[in-house]
Formats: structure tokens, C-alpha cells, sequence
């Protein structure tokens, strides 16, 4: 009633710009990554940047306002902001200003089918397919610019969002720092600022959440589907594994104190990109994170231990990972621990395939690809370059 109220009395301004990222759990992806683009050309500070947070004590560089998530100043400022850059649906509450431009820069290149691509869904419970593929066209419809990683991506997206505005194919500005910041010197630092050990080497493990193992709407679990206590014994010599939640898993995970020097967790308000940048070798199963991380060129592991549930029960895939894997695919923890041992002559066993993928997905992601979305949208203001 609030938001709604504010509309009609409230004009539309031009220079103030709303930025959210994973529905406001962190300051990351896409949007973070335009609007430091914008703080490094000084548009901080010719436009009014607002970052919908629910975390408004998250630290954010440049000349921005942060507001609480659905509190008054939220209501207020996405009433009257001129454009919006997020990467997730909004609320169906955000009825859309017809004057207002949205930038919708997603978050990954798919490989479990989206929205109209769907044929079976569970979503925490719901089944209701046709349902929700109306939201989501509602949704897509107030979207004026669609950013995609590469082609393949805008080509799924087409049919999946059935998205009638602009596609802006340049690449991924969240993988920017991964082509300019991959030095030695900001990896130990980073290191550092993380509280991991420099004298090992690090495993990143980031699954995709499970739609249907979940606390309530919104909240998923995370399983791990790991003995960490055996992989310990197994692989603490030389890694330690660092365990990145989905921002759609908000839970607090607590191991025994004999796996504290082992495990370290990070909770969706952890920029992944500096994880990608840290990690010498990558597990996920069906996430997005893949694509990103192979920029990097270090070893990926696919652990899937789910793939016949997943593909027939849950979402369903674009094509087979398994056949077009920049890395092993194992089903078990056996093959898991095997491969992570192996990594770095998987690596060599991988390279081809590796390149195919990085030629198909990562052709874009050059380091400039923010300041790419940051000239078209100077051409929606008009800016002088």
C-alpha cells in the first residue's frame, strides 16, 4: 500500500538509480561490478546510486545510499528511482513506472532449464508449473535490457524468459576482476583478508541449492553429501576446503572443532568472485559458478551425485554436462577424493575439452565487459563519454 501510494504522488527522477544484487542478501554479481564501474568513472556522483540491502551495515565503496530491504526508505527510493540494475526477479509488489528503465543483468549462464523451459518443477513444495511460468513472464515484462554472459546464453534465455527488450551480449562484468586482479600478489592478499592459510592449497566446493530440500519459501538447506571428517584424514596434508552456501541457503553450519583448521564457510554475503580468485581447484555439481570459474583456466570437479533425480525429477538440463565437462565428473566421494588428488593431471587430461568450453561460454569475458553496460546505459542518459 505503501509503494503504491508513493507512485501516484511521487514523480519519477531520472537520476537516482536502485542497484540489488541476490534479492538483497549481498553486495556482489553483475550490479556490484557496474556500479564500481560507475564509482571509477565518477558517476556516484552524478547520479543518486541506492543499494537495497538487507544488511545495511555491508561496507560499499563510492558515494551511495544504503537502505534496509522493504523498510520505508527501500519503498521510497524504488518509487521514484529512474532505473534499476539487479540480477533476480522482483517482488510482485514493484508494480513498474512507465518511465522507468530496468536493467536485469541475471546471475549465470543456465544449464538447468529456466522458466518456460521447465517441463517438471518442485520448488519448496510447489508443483504448480503453469503457475509459476505466468509469474515469471509478468516479471520479464517490466525488463527493458537483458545482459548475457554469450551467445548460447542470449539463445536460452529467448526462449526460456520469452524476453521481448534488448539483449545487451557483452559479457559478464562480475568476471571482470578475474581477468584483471589474477596476479599472485592479489591472491595472497585476498588470502589473507579471508582468514584462509596461504600454505595450502584450496578446494572450493559450490553447490547449486536442491529445490525440494528446503526450511520454508526462500530458506534452502544445504547438504553436503560429504564425510568431511574422512576427507579431512584423506586431504588435509595439502587442501582445506572452503564451502560457499547459495544465497538462497541461509543457514548457520557448525562443525566439531576437530574440522575448524579444515572447513571454512562462506555465507551468501561473500562476493564468490573472490573465492574463484583464491581457489586452486573448483567442485560444483549443476551451478552457473562453473562457467565463471573456467575463465581461470584451474581445475573444475563436477560432483553429481544427484544427476538422474535432478534431470528427471527437479529441473531438467540444456545439454549433457557429463559429455561437454571441463573436468572429471564423479557420482561418489570415493571418485571425489580420487579426483581431487588427480587434479592437476585431470587438468592436462581436460585441456581440450577446457578450451572448447572457454571458447563457447567465457569469449566475452575480457575485463571490460562492465564498462561495456556502463556505455549503454550512458546512451539511455545521453551522458557525454
Amino acid at each position: 500500500m505503501v509503494y503504491h501510494a508513493l507512485i501516484k504522488v511521487l514523480p519519477l527522477n531520472k537520476k537516482v538509480i536502485l542497484f540489488e544484487s541476490s534479492v538483497g542478501r549481498s553486495y556482489s554479481g553483475n550490479p556490484k561490478y557496474i556500479y564500481e564501474e560507475f564509482v571509477t568513472q565518477g558517476l556516484d556522483r552524478q547520479f543518486k546510486c541506492i543499494w537495497v540491502l538487507e544488511n545495511a551495515s555491508i561496507s560499499i565503496p563510492g558515494c551511495c545510499i544504503k537502505v534496509k530491504k522493504m523498510r520505508f526508505k527501500h519503498l521510497y527510493y524504488a518509487s521514484i528511482s529512474g532505473l534499476w540494475i539487479v540480477d533476480s526477479r522482483q517482488s510482485e509488489l514493484f508494480t513498474k513506472r512507465k518511465e522507468r528503465k530496468i536493467v536485469q543483468t541475471w546471475h549465470g549462464t543456465p544449464l538447468k532449464k529456466l522458466a518456460l523451459d521447465m517441463h517438471v518443477m518442485n520448488i519448496a513444495g510447489d508443483t504448480n508449473l503453469t503457475d509459476y511460468q505466468m509469474k515469471f513472464v509478468e516479471d520479464v515484462k517490466s525488463w527493458d535490457y537483458l545482459i548475457s554472459q554469450n551467445h548460447y546464453s542470449t539463445e536460452k534465455f529467448r526462449s526460456a524468459f520469452s524476453f521481448q527488450g534488448d539483449f545487451w551480449e557483452v559479457g559478464y562484468p562480475r568476471n571482470d576482476i578475474l581477468m584483471n586482479h589474477n596476479d599472485e600478489a592479489t591472491i595472497y592478499q585476498l588470502k589473507i583478508k579471508l582468514g584462509l592459510p596461504v600454505n595450502k592449497k584450496i578446494i572450493l566446493y559450490a553447490p547449486t541449492f536442491r529445490d525440494d530440500e528446503y526450511y520454508g519459501p526462500g530458506k534452502w538447506k544445504l547438504n553436503l553429501h560429504l564425510d568431511l571428517s574422512l576427507m579431512k584424514k584423506q586431504l588435509a596434508e595439502d587442501f582445506i576446503i572452503v564451502i560457499k552456501l547459495h544465497y538462497f541457503q541461509q543457514e548457520q553450519i557448525r562443525f566439531n572443532y576437530e574440522l575448524n583448521d579444515f572447513i571454512y564457510v562462506f555465507h551468501p554475503d561473500q562476493d564468490i568472485q573472490l573465492l574463484y580468485l583464491v581457489a586452486d581447484l573448483m567442485i560444483t555439481d549443476y551451478s552457473s559458478v562453473m562457467f565463471d570459474y573456467s575463465i581461470l583456466r584451474k581445475p573444475i570437479i563436477l560432483y553429481l551425485y544427484d544427476f538422474e533425480k535432478y534431470r528427471n525429477e527437479l529441473r531438467g538440463f540444456y545439454f549433457d554436462i557429463r559429455k561437454e565437462s571441463p573436468g572429471p565428473v564423479v557420482y561418489d566421494q570415493e571418485q571425489l577424493i580420487e579426483a581431487i588428488n588427480s587434479s592437476e593431471a585431470n587438468f592436462e587430461l581436460y585441456k581440450e575439452k577446457y578450451e572448447k568450453f572457454i571458447e563457447q561460454f567465457n569469449y566475452l569475458d575480457d575485463g571490460k565487459a562492465a564498462s561495456r553496460v556502463v556505455d549503454k546505459i550512458k546512451q539511455i542518459y545521453m551522458i557525454n563519454q
